[in-house]
């Protein structure tokens, strides 16, 4: 089995380089534009279909290359793979792909030949190390783009999944927005950190927003994405530890599955934009892919009733919740820090799944009860 994850190279083209990638840009999303008008009027929204009715007037009107207005052609018809109920249009800097007959890599002195309408030009390109190790699986399509003045290019690599690792128990992971995480461990990693950066950005862009002045604008321009960089960083060393923690312990990863909160919990209205900038699924999707390349599992688990539940007794009240922050058990008087008490009934969860009654006679039948829990114990342990 394979994953793939994209490595993220800048190039360094000089003053001609850069007109040229700036002008074959504009020209492919100005083709993607007439494209998708012409898919539009017509009701034509395949790839095939686009090919034989746009290919010709592509390379007469934009000069395009063959490869280059295939790969157009492409675009557009991805467009509108998801509905074709309104028009595409796309801006002059959007980002095109190039596969191998147009783009090609030579890691030996980092650089990379790229086709534009001024022809083929090669330019230097700079990346980390864990950019270089990826490129050593590079495979299939890169994807250039340009913000604030510099151009990228997106690779896809294709790395080997390794073998899940055997485990017997796992780690409970609360999320939440005043703890970013808190593990079954009663490790607190704490969202005061990013809160703050979140309210401080939040307020200085209504300031300049509000003075409306040319100066305001650059400020808000250059500060553009920086907030949700730093959050992005955070959410990477979180999930960094995680993950490294469950590798040296040997155990799964157990995270709760909040798909959707956002339309089931209703907020007050002062507190409405830190619940919209809430990045739980990132943080998710960063642990899974970083547990993956570890041949960690990861068990999600629904997370209801997980902070009511007392892991002593098993009372369930939600008068167990003494407050936001602390957890207190009215039968036995079990009490702790909340989301440590859920990240344990986390955890709980995934080792000893409930078996959860259906209608139907099959689910009520104890052989097949037997078999589900038999195939999550597997699962768990990696096999």
């Amino acid at each position: 089995m394979e994953m793939k994850l994209v490595a993220q190279i800048k190039l360094l083209p000089d003053a001609t380089q850069y007109q040229a990638l700036t002008t074959t840009l504009a020209a492919a999303n100005s083709a993607c534009t007439f494209v998708s008008e012409q898919a539009w009027h017509t009701k034509t929204f395949k790839k095939y279909d686009l090919h034989s009715l746009c290919y010709n007037d592509i390379r007469t009107r934009f000069g395009l290359s063959a490869q280059a207005a295939v790969r157009v052609i492409a675009k557009v018809a991805d467009a509108y793979t998801l509905d074709n109920k309104t028009t595409r249009t796309f801006k002059p800097s959007g980002s095109i792909a190039y596969d191998d007959r147009i783009l090609s890599w030579r890691l030996s002195d980092s650089s990379v030949s790229i086709w534009t309408l001024s022809g083929r030009i090669r330019v230097p390109f700079v990346c980390g190390p864990r950019q270089k190790d990826l490129m050593a699986s590079r495979k299939g399509e890169s994807d250039l783009s340009f913000r604030k003045g510099v151009f990228y290019l997106a690779a896809t690599c294709d790395i080997k999944e390794p073998d899940t690792i055997k485990t017997t128990d796992a780690i409970g992971v609360d999320l939440g927005i005043k703890n970013i995480a808190v593990d079954s461990d009663g490790i607190v990693h704490s969202s005061s950190m990013v809160n703050n950066v979140r309210h401080r950005h939040r307020r200085l862009r209504t300031k300049l927003q509000a003075a409306c002045s040319t100066s305001a604008k650059r400020t808000l321009k250059r500060l553009s994405g920086k907030e949700s960089r730093f959050a992005k960083d955070i959410n990477h060393c979180i999930s960094k530890k995680l993950v490294a923690k469950a590798k040296d312990t040997k155990q799964a990863l157990a995270l709760e599955d909040l798909t959707g909160i956002r339309m089931r919990i209703t907020v007050s209205r002062s507190r409405r934009a830190t619940l919209s900038s809430w990045s739980f699924s990132q943080l998710r999707a960063f642990t899974e892919y970083k547990a993956l390349r570890e041949g960690i599992p990861v068990i999600c688990v629904d997370p209801r009733n997980t902070s009511r539940t007392c892991p002593a007794c098993g009372h369930i009240d939600k008068h167990n919740r003494m407050n936001q922050r602390l957890f207190s058990c009215v039968v036995c008087g079990f009490a702790g820090l909340a989301d440590h008490i859920a990240a344990i009934n986390i955890r709980r969860a995934a080792v000893n799944p409930p078996i959860v009654a259906r209608d139907d006679a099959k689910a009520r039948s104890p052989e097949l009860r037997r078999s589900a829990v038999t195939n999550h114990a597997s699962l768990l342990r990696g096999s």
